[in-house]
């Protein structure tokens, strides 16, 4: 999706820094006016003033859900285009998002790359090139990165995220210290 001559503003909502960093700035590299929003109340804040065409809302927010964002952001500008990110996906969460007013709804880890397929919908012909290009995680790799996401639940609590994730210590410490699969 190549940005028209104004750059297209997006803003991203997610309270993970880093995460919504990188997305900032691989918007940028996209040709977007890419902004960040650490929390609903914030959002809510700047969207009046970024009149943002895109937004990319993280699922769980501290000051409340992303659902309840979509709507609000809806309300503000019926014109926007939304994506709901999360961690921890459902049929049930998804249904709900795209009721509210979210065009598509992505499992994480994701990069600016799937977001852009998910504005531009598959049936234009860009996001259907890009979507045959597109791979699919490998079994290991979704495996490394639902181990990370939930050992940064458990804010780096070894123990705590052995025992949600059901397996002894001493495994989860084995596959710690693996590096992560390579695409």
């Amino acid at each position: 999706m190549s940005p028209p001559e104004a750059s297209p503003v997006v803003l991203v909502i997610d309270d993970d820094e880093p995460y919504r960093d990188r997305l900032v700035r691989a918007f940028g590299r996209k040709g977007f006016a890419a902004h960040g929003a650490a929390s609903a109340s914030e959002a809510l804040e700047r969207a009046p003033v970024l009149r943002p065409r895109y937004a990319v809302i993280d699922l769980r927010l501290p000051d409340g859900s992303g659902l309840d964002l979509v709507r609000e952001l809806k309300a503000l500008d019926a014109r926007i285009t939304l994506v709901v990110l999360t961690g921890y996906g459902s049929i049930a969460t998804a249904v709900e998002a795209v009721r509210r007013g979210a065009t598509h709804y992505l499992s994480k880890p994701v990069d600016v790359d799937d977001i852009l397929l998910a504005f531009a919908g598959a049936t234009l012909p860009a996001g259907e090139a890009a979507a045959r290009e597109h791979q699919v995680p490998s079994l290991a790799r979704a495996e490394w990165e639902h181990i990370q996401r939930v050992l940064a639940d458990c804010g780096g609590n070894i123990s705590q995220a052995a025992r949600l994730l059901r397996i002894q210590r001493r495994s989860l410490q084995r596959k710690l210290s693996k590096h992560p699969v390579r695409e």
